[in-house]
């Protein structure tokens, strides 16, 4: 059994199809289809089943892929640690990453690491979905109050908190004595959150009772729409500080009950390559108080 035929296979299998396999990883698709035909061959069984729905693996396929892919993986890494000398990061190395932190955040970390470590190919992807980081290919997850998970290890590299900010026409709402707690509001379509909210402002304890006006499927359109003066919203600080600083939006209060927590994650039966090593010591110490603000990482 070749090697290249069985990690040809295995890239196949991972992405479900002939053509898709080959335009993530560059590969010739004849190549890879001629190589799979090697690896039936040289078993006896068939692998992979081609029909008008496209490829489905057979039964002795899926036993081989499962039995051989993170195998492989193990053996690419320990590979590239000993070429390196341990000591240097190289090869692809691809991130997935919430959109929001890669929006305010990766462009400018990413540039830097990319100049800090020459020979790594740094690959990041912004996507809310939870990612499989094996299944997918993937080397790194960003993630933010992660599940605990078995197969992965990490650190927490950065913490925000939630805050309930409002237009600068309703900032004194909050005091005013004939104030009910209740307030129009916006809030993400992907999750129910009908209230009510506790909040601490100024040292005391207070409810608001959210009237949902908008529902939308982004922080920064449901940023832009208490801008607009709809109503009020819960928002990461990180993502409004500077609103806040230039009187854009005005808190209220920080949400009592949702702390953030912003994790860099790896796979726990894998070695740990160069590559993972040094990114994941570089985005720890991009916040070294831990602390996520705009602003706040050294760029």
């Amino acid at each position: 059994m070749d090697l290249s035929d069985l990690a040809d296979f295995n890239l196949v299998a991972r992405h479900g199809a002939f053509g898709k396999a080959a335009r993530l990883s560059g590969r010739p698709k004849a190549t890879l289809a001629r190589h799979v035909a090697n690896l039936e061959d040289s078993l006896g069984v068939r692998l992979v089943e081609r029909g008008t729905q496209g490829l489905r693996l057979t039964d002795e396929g899926r036993a081989l892929h499962e039995r051989t892919d993170e195998l492989l993986s193990e053996i690419a890494d320990v590979g590239e640690a000993v070429s390196s000398r341990i000591a240097r990061p190289r090869g692809r190395l691809r991130v997935s990453a919430p959109v929001l932190f890669s929006h305010t955040h990766l462009g400018h970390l990413a540039a830097k690491f990319a100049g800090d470590c020459p020979e790594v190919a740094l690959e990041v992807t912004a996507e809310d979905r939870r990612i499989e980081l094996l299944e997918e290919g993937y080397d790194i997850a960003i993630r933010v109050n992660p599940c605990p998970d078995d197969r992965l290890i990490g650190r927490c590299f950065a913490r925000d908190e939630m805050l309930v900010v409002a237009p600068p026409a309703l900032a004194g709402l909050i005091t005013s004595p004939a104030w009910n707690g209740q307030v129009a509001a916006i809030t993400m379509t992907t999750e129910f959150d009908g209230g009510p909210w506790p909040i601490r402002s100024g040292g005391a304890a207070i409810t608001v009772r959210p009237e949902i006006r908008l529902r939308l499927s982004s922080l920064v359109m449901i940023r832009d729409a208490v801008r607009a003066g709809l109503g009020v919203a819960i928002l990461p600080r990180s993502m409004v500080d500077r609103d806040i600083e230039d009187g854009r939006l005005v808190a209220w209060g920080e949400v009592a009950d949702r702390p953030i927590e912003l994790w860099v994650l790896h796979h726990s039966r894998r070695l740990v390559s160069p590559k993972i090593t040094a990114f994941v010591a570089f985005l720890s110490a991009a916040f070294p108080d831990r602390v996520l603000r705009h602003g706040s990482h050294k760029a």
